[in-house]
């Protein structure tokens, strides 16, 4: 049905468009006209995409948007007689991600793969994630596409979730700031982005049916308040809604989640899409407010002509609807023509991920000074397969179609290090004959976004290590973590794997006993377990995952050329156990059912499917959850080592017109520069109504680069309702009234400084949404 009419259009078009000037067109006549203009069908093909191929509902509108960048997530409808184009909506968080070939073109349209969003937060540094989004943004406009689907800024509800690479915190004043920063510096290239996933979408397996049961206070709280912070601070142009259920509602069929909390009462102005097939009833999703549905099928615009044909859905609401995507399309570079180059300066964005990569790595053991190498450690016993096959990112939309990964054996060779050939040789044998085994084998069209299994480590001699440990100055294990969309990891990908532990204690043992140090290199998207090896090396060096330049990006914190001055936005656990949702949250890696994305209820009796998610842990996430309970961690949240040591003095705090400033100075005591990141946690007086963590982070601030002996001032603003607790009795943010503690400390678990305040009460009504349909156990004090 869909292509004939298509054509039919088609024919109608070339007949309007002899009418002459008085057919409104986009951007020369006032919106309503355009719309007033529009046939029913023409407003059901602009809130659905055009299609995506190898899938149902592919429409004949595919063969000419698809051209207009080969290998973007999707486009939109073009209505030529109106004056209104295709405009290109493109992943994903990491850089750019589109097709790096083109058929009968011998020219490359390959894109920057920039660090990952776990590394781009742990700088803390909003400034450098705005020149970050600066140059994904300029990549962005230059291939010719208009949107880029990001930032994601989900929650890190629990270790194991199989995007939190992509994801930036456990905490939503981190996840918010960093958001806003990035959504900043895309959107000032005149392009748009999309933040998501909007909202609750904290696991992957089963992730197009899962419900996830939460209390308004939590979501209020937790899951919403960085959206809130990123919509209020950024103004994107778009918002993506999730694949899951929320308490009951599809997301992108819930009114009071996108319209009644999204616009009412946070202001927002643009444009809210679907996630790719996300939802089921597409004229509940134009009631709710999810202006437009992608990638687009035949069901979807059947429904909604029908729908409005029969008087199920008034055409006043699609029209809504339509004025969103015009606003959003009249915005858009396709719109405004412009003339892009395909040729972004990708050296100097190489450069760029390169510098920004090194900020955001964690050093989290520093014994004696073992970093920096000092100019007599040469030779280098590179060990672990990741080393020679480092990891730019996660799979799925957030993996970039990049020219090159710089592995760690190319880094360390660029900065004039010597690795030694002999291990090198045996290890690259090895991971090639592994790289054989694991190739993913059958024709699912998921396989390519799918994680491919990592080198098992190889069993190393006793002999071996003692001959790799004369010939050289110091060993290198780096240890590797994939992830990706579509699934989740599982407790042994948490944990440490035989052959891992037994390296670890091999290495350390042979190497220690020749009176030479051993680092470990953590080259992952998410938290893995630290606590039961972590005293056998001499260093410990999260570097994440950096993107394409990752090798160089080590080897500049290795050799000195760059210093660490990342620190946690997640807590490491002792145990996976530890993490308060581990008891509600898959641990075997299940997908759930993809096959049929038209239908995702739709189950497959070999798989266990996750129907529903409790989260009983409720405001207890993360480090609110560990140190409100008291729970012994093995890196607790806000924490990172430098090259260089810092105190901190002269805490104040002044209240005015409702803004407490609290300011103290921050002075380089070590040998090295560094920056630091001060971080202002505040603890609300007991005895209150509700239930409350022990503390929570309410500001940070990083230094500027600060030379030995150099003192700075920091300065941090907290507004009086960001103290405010969500009291689901009252449906209202309350402050009570009283004591306050206002923590700076360098970690949640590292104090420098307490400042008792005394708070003014107050009350700020909201809407009274977002229900639990039922009870469940929460977790409290």
């Amino acid at each position: 049905m869909k292509k004939e009419l298509i054509i039919g259009m088609a024919f109608s078009a070339a007949i309007l468009s002899s009418c002459g000037p008085t057919t409104p067109q986009l951007g020369k006549s006032p919106i309503n006209e355009v719309i007033n203009a529009m046939t029913l069908e023409e407003k059901a093909h602009l809130v659905i995409g055009t299609g995506m191929a190898g899938f149902s509902g592919d429409s004949a509108v595919i063969g000419k948007t698809k051209k207009l960048v080969p290998g973007a997530a999707g486009t939109t409808y073009p209505i030529e007689r109106l004056g209104i184009p295709a405009v290109v909506l493109a992943d994903g968080p990491a850089g750019l991600r589109i097709d790096p070939t083109r058929e009968g073109d011998s020219a490359t349209y390959y894109c920057t793969h920039f660090p990952i969003g776990t590394l781009l937060a742990s700088t803390w540094n909003q400034e450098l994630v705005e020149n970050v989004g600066k140059a994904i943004g300029n990549e962005v406009l230059e291939y010719g596409a208009d949107v880029l689907l990001a930032p994601a800024l989900n929650i890190h509800r629990n270790p194991l979730c199989g995007r939190n690479f992509e994801y930036y915190s456990e905490d939503p004043l981190v996840s918010g700031k960093i958001a806003a920063a990035y959504v900043r510096g895309v959107q000032s290239n005149g392009v748009g982005t999309s933040i998501k996933h909007f909202a609750v979408n904290n696991q992957e397996s089963n992730r197009m049916a899962v419900d996830a049961h939460v209390s308004p206070r939590a979501l209020r709280e937790i899951y919403l308040k960085g959206f809130e912070i990123a919509v209020k601070e950024s103004n994107p142009w778009t918002v993506m809604s999730s694949y899951n259920y929320l308490n009951g509602v599809y997301t992108s069929e819930n009114p009071e989640l996108l319209t009644t909390l999204l616009r009412d009462e946070w202001g927002f102005k643009g444009m809210v899409m679907t996630d790719w097939f996300g939802g089921k009833d597409a004229v509940a999703q134009m009631e709710a407010g999810n202006d437009m549905l992608q990638p687009g099928l035949d069901r979807q615009y059947e429904a909604i002509v029908n729908a409005v044909k029969e008087g199920k859905l008034d055409e006043a609401i699609l029209n809504r609807n339509v004025e969103r995507i015009l606003n959003m399309i009249l915005q858009t570079p396709h719109f405004k023509k412009y003339n892009y180059s395909n040729k972004p300066d990708l050296q100097a964005h190489a450069n760029v991920t390169r510098q920004s990569a090194t900020e955001g790595m964690v050093l989290l053991k520093n014994d004696n000074q073992t970093l920096p190498l000092n100019s007599n450690i040469q030779k280098v016993a590179l060990f672990g397969c990741t080393s020679y096959n480092f990891i730019a990112g996660g799979t799925g939309s957030g993996n970039v179609n990049r020219a090159y990964t710089v592995s760690l054996l190319d880094g360390l060779k660029n900065a004039n290090f010597q690795v030694n050939d002999e291990l090198k040789n045996i290890y690259l044998k090895y991971i090639a004959e592994e790289n054989e085994r694991n190739k993913p084998k059958g024709d699912n069209p998921l396989v390519k976004f799918l994680p491919t299994p990592l080198p098992t480590e190889m069993a190393l001699s006793a002999d071996q290590l003692s001959n790799w440990a004369a010939q050289t100055d110091i060993a290198l294990i780096t240890l590797g973590r994939m992830s990706g969309e579509f699934v989740d990891r599982k407790v042994s990908d948490f944990n440490l794997s035989k052959e891992e532990s037994k390296l670890i204690n091999d290495v350390c043992r042979t190497f220690h006993a020749a009176g030479k140090k051993v680092v470990v290199i953590l080259n992952i998207g998410g938290v893995i377990e630290t606590d039961s090896w972590k005293n056998l090396p001499d260093a410990i060096l999260c570097a994440w995952q950096a993107g394409q330049e990752g090798g160089n990006s080590v080897a500049d914190i290795l050799s000195g050329k760059a210093y660490p001055s990342g620190k946690l936005t997640m807590t490491f656990p002792v145990k996976f156990e530890d993490a308060a949702s581990s008891a509600n949250f898959p641990t075997e890696g299940a997908m759930g059912n993809l096959s049929n994305m038209a239908d995702p209820k739709e189950k497959k009796s070999d798989v266990k499917l996750w129907d529903y998610t409790d989260y009983e842990e409720d405001i207890y996430v993360g480090y609110r959850y560990f140190d409100s309970f008291e729970k012994q961690v093995s890196y607790p949240f806000g924490y990172g080592l430098s090259y260089t040591t810092f105190e901190y003095g002269n805490p104040k705090v002044k209240t005015e017109n409702g803004i407490y400033t609290v300011t103290v100075d921050v002075k380089n005591t070590g040998t090295q520069p560094g920056k630091e990141i001060v971080e202002l946690y505040i603890s609300a007086p007991k005895g209150g109504e509700l239930n409350k963590p022990e503390k929570e982070l309410k500001a940070f601030a990083k230094t500027k680069e600060l030379n030995p002996g150099e003192t700075t001032s920091v300065t941090m603003e907290v507004k009086a309702f960001d103290l405010a607790s969500y009291n689901e009795n009252s449906s209202a943010w309350v402050i009570d009234g009283g004591n306050y503690q206002f923590l700076i400390g360098a970690s949640s678990r590292d104090i420098k400084a307490t400042l008792d305040v005394v708070v003014t009460g107050g009350v700020e009504k909201t809407n009274n949404i977002l229900h639990l349909q039922s009870p469940i156990n929460i977790l409290k004090k």
